[in-house]
Formats: structure tokens, sequence, C-alpha cells
């Protein structure tokens, strides 16, 4: 009986999320689609390790956005689990805990900007990382895409070589929305709407975020 259930396939959507936007939510969308995702968990970043900007906003700040982003979706859900880690945020330690939470029967998707899958072998136990998810790689319309061959793509239900991230490929028009454009913005006094959810930009003016 066990042989025939049905795998659950998760994304992950990791990110400062510093703030969210349509970028993301694009992207979160086109995967599940693609991908027949069962949902997609955004997973903003605690303390990121990668990140030393004074820019940031607090977790909880980033958290509260990220919440009223996805809230009209019934399939994006938002964790809590790396604002509430003590210490530096590292994907590896996500997926361990988030494959014992879900189970063997789960399936990991991580998604990504294109080019930080080449940030991947920085990371922290990159070998153990690309054992624990699959990666979905975001691009714009027109992103060469001629280095992603040095990388092990492999077909659907196929085998994985050791030490070898699994990547796919998904071109989202949206993705030349930026936070650091949305943040210039602010600071510029000059629209964001259209840019983020209406909730987010009112939540951002009426904070006073990036002003100072």
């Amino acid at each position: 009986m066990s042989e025939n259930k049905k795998r659950i396939r998760i994304g992950i959507m990791g990110g400062t999320f510093n703030p969210i936007h349509y970028g993301h939510l694009v992207t979160a969308e086109e995967a599940l689609f693609q991908f027949k995702l069962d949902k997609v968990v955004f997973m903003p970043a605690g303390v990121p390790p990668h990140k030393r900007d004074k820019e940031i906003l607090p977790p909880e700040e980033r958290y509260l956005l990220t919440v009223i982003a996805t809230a009209p979706n019934p399939d994006f859900v938002v964790s809590r689990l790396e604002i509430e880690r003590k210490g530096p945020s590292y994907t590896v330690d996500t997926l361990l805990e988030l494959h014992e939470r879900y189970g063997p029967e789960t399936d990991l998707f991580f998604i990504t900007g294109a080019d930080a899958v080449w940030e991947i072998l920085a990371w922290k136990d990159a070998e153990r990382l690309v054992e624990l998810t699959e990666f979905i790689a975001a691009t714009r319309p027109g992103y060469s895409l001629e280095k992603f061959k040095k990388l092990h793509v492999l077909p659907e239900g196929k085998g994985r070589e050791k030490g070898k991230p699994r990547v796919s490929i998904i071109e989202i028009p949206s993705l030349a929305i930026s936070s650091t454009d949305i943040r210039r913005r602010v600071r510029e006094d000059r629209p964001i709407r259209y840019l983020v959810p209406e909730g987010v930009a009112s939540y951002i003016l009426k904070s006073g975020f990036w002003k100072d």
C-alpha cells in the first residue's frame, strides 16, 4: 500500500524578502504550476549569513510583509523556521529540518534566482545541500544558459551524481523587478504600486521604512 502513496512535492522559496515583490510571487506561482508542487513555503531569512546590509529590515517586519503578500493565495504559506532560529540562517540546516518535519514521502524543490545557483558550492555543507533538494532556477528572458551546461541536469525520476546539483530553469519576465530598486524608490518618494502587492505598499509607506 505504501508503494502507491502519492509523494508530496513542496517548493521552498527562500530569500531576504526586503521587501517581497511581484517578481517573487510570480516566480513561486510559475514553479507551483510547472513542477506540479503541492504548495510553496516562503522562508524569510532570519540573519542572512551572506548579507550585512544596513538596509535589511528586522526579521519580524520582513515576515509580516511576506504574510501580507502571500495571504490571497491558498497554495502559499510562510514559515517562521529561519526567523526563530538563533544565529545565521543556513539553507542546509533549513532543508534538514524540513525533511525531518515532512518525512521521507516528501520531495523538496528549492526555488532561487539563476545567478544564486553559482553560489551553491560556496554555501555551508554544499555537498550535503545538493542531496537534500532539487533546484528551480528562475531567469529573465534572454538570460544566457550556456554556463548551465556545466551543471548535471537530469530528467525527472533519474538518479543523481553525487555532489552535483540538479537544476531546472524557468523564465520569469517580472524578475526585472528588484527589492533594491523598490527601496531606492521609497527613499526618493517614487511610486511602488504595481511592483509590490497593495497591502505591502501601504505597510511600507505607513511604517516609513528606508526613509532615514
